[in-house]
């Protein structure tokens, strides 16, 4: 698919993070209007201006928009462990707001790519043909995706991972940094890959990969 190098709303940034740093980047890239932030944490501070643009409040200083005003950017980064990302976006969701897929420019997107609402597309990935990246999922920095891939809702690829094709990666899933998925693989809901390891074969729901071995172990030992 391809996408317009702006969008007619204003985008609002929900979190102001180290990941939200990277999508200011991405978004400034792209040319977006952003009208700008809610961070109850630079607002406890009184904090009026972050990276060039307006601190708006915290959490309720979303109550000042109505859905179809503006549009919203997850600037939660997705910690293993914690669903607070995955919550922000259901619930500004479910308030009626829309979260744009975002694309950086660098990135080499294929046609026949679908980008479900909320994916994030950092600098220097590949997504290959017939890819599937689902909502509210982040592909980081460098990482590239082979064909046929199909990333669920909330999934977390970070940066320099690898995934052969026709690799399915569940609902909630984490692939640590560096890490290699081989062709066929599946990656089960909620399960975590370490940084770096060479995935051979599936891996369970809520299952924890790591190490140069390959060890599988309880979610709980993460």
């Amino acid at each position: 698919m391809t996408l317009p190098p702006t969008r007619p709303l204003p985008l609002v940034f929900l979190g102001a993070g180290g990941h939200a740093k990277v999508l200011l980047s991405l978004t400034q890239a792209c040319g977006y209007d952003i009208r700008g932030v809610c961070d109850p944490g630079l607002a406890k501070h009184g904090v009026k201006q972050w990276r060039g643009i307006e601190v708006l409040g915290g959490d309720d200083a979303l109550e000042q928009f109505a859905p179809g005003s503006v549009e919203l950017v997850n600037g939660v980064g997705q910690v293993v462990g914690s669903t607070l990302r995955r919550l922000i976006f259901e619930r500004a969701r479910d308030r009626g707001f829309y979260f744009p897929p975002l694309v950086h420019p660098t990135v080499w997107l294929d046609g026949s790519v679908v980008l479900e609402e909320g994916a994030q597309v950092m600098a220097g990935v590949i997504l290959q043909p017939d890819v599937i990246v689902g909502c509210n999922t982040v592909v980081n920095t460098s990482a590239s995706v082979d064909h046929d891939c199909r990333l669920g809702a909330h999934v977390h690829v970070a940066p320099g991972v690898t995934l052969c094709g026709g690799v399915d990666v569940s609902v909630g899933a984490f692939i640590g940094s560096g890490s290699t998925v081989i062709q066929g693989v599946v990656i089960g809901e909620g399960a975590v890959v370490g940084a770096g390891t060479v995935v051979v074969r599936d891996v369970p729901a809520h299952g924890v990969l790591v190490g140069s071995s390959a060890r599988l172990r309880p979610v709980s030992g993460v």
